[in-house]
């Protein structure tokens, strides 16, 4: 026998967006409660297929059937926790997707219009003179550019030319294909987009999805001007090892 059926009886309720807990009232009609569930589900009262579950009891049990406009909740025996489940009786097609964000139309301020604006995260920056509004940072990028200029005019470094990487992994060789700034590259300054022979890099000429230069996979590396030597080093040819004596032959 069941007991008195409380004023408000707290649901559990279940949709194909989300299990959100919810006090319904006792005194409400099944179709006042239809009209409640729409702004919690999305769901219309016309395409609704309601079906609870009480907590003690086994399987779900149908909403429908029943004179909607004088069936009150209190006499559904419902308890606390009682599980709610709303399907959706819509062709997927006609339904609204809620947790679709790409659908919702965005503001973009313009560029322009952010800039000049008192209280964006850009004025604080400026304000306070980080990042690129840091003078100290700015005139040690001059400093670092010009010290790399200097590097890439006396050892003849130019787009084209046959050179050497050196590192601590042994020199590797290439063809000098970008001379110039890379600006994902938070040190600033000028880096050298080498070509090598074997893949033995990092890239295939691109950075953060920009294109540089062409390469093949692993082909592509971005260096500092003084870790490349120019001069005649033509590419190793697969056929040629060593002898005995260290030097490269034909087999």
């Amino acid at each position: 026998m069941f007991g008195m059926v409380p004023k408000d009886i707290i649901v559990l309720v279940s949709s194909e967006n989300a299990v959100i807990e919810r006090r319904v009232s006792s005194s409400w009609t099944i179709s006042t409660l239809r009209s409640k569930l729409e702004p919690v589900t999305g769901i219309p009262p016309s395409a609704q297929n309601l079906s609870y579950q009480p907590p003690d009891m086994v399987g779900a049990t149908s909403l429908g059937g029943f004179d909607e406009d004088t069936v009150l909740i209190s006499t559904l025996n419902w308890r606390n926790y009682t599980k709610l489940f709303v399907e959706d009786a819509r062709p997927a097609t006609s339904r609204e997707n809620f947790t679709d964000v790409s659908q919702v139309e965005k503001y973009e301020m313009p560029e322009e219009d952010y800039a000049k604006l008192s209280d964006s995260v850009l004025a604080w920056k400026k304000r306070n003179q980080l990042g690129r509004f840091d003078p100290k940072k700015n005139e040690a990028n001059a400093n670092k550019h010009l010290e790399d200029q200097s590097d890439v005019e006396s050892r003849g470094i130019t787009v084209g030319a046959r050179c050497i990487v050196g590192d601590a992994g042994g020199d590797r060789r290439g063809e000098i294909a970008y001379v110039g700034l890379v600006e994902t590259i938070p040190q600033g300054g000028i880096w050298i987009g080498v070509r090598l022979d074997e893949p033995t890099g990092k890239n295939d000429g691109t950075m953060d999805g920009k294109r540089f230069f062409i390469a093949g996979i692993n082909q592509g590396i971005f260096v500092r001007p003084s870790r490349v030597m120019v001069g005649e080093y033509p590419p190793v040819s697969i056929l040629m090892d060593e002898d005995e004596d260290g030097v490269l032959e034909e087999i």
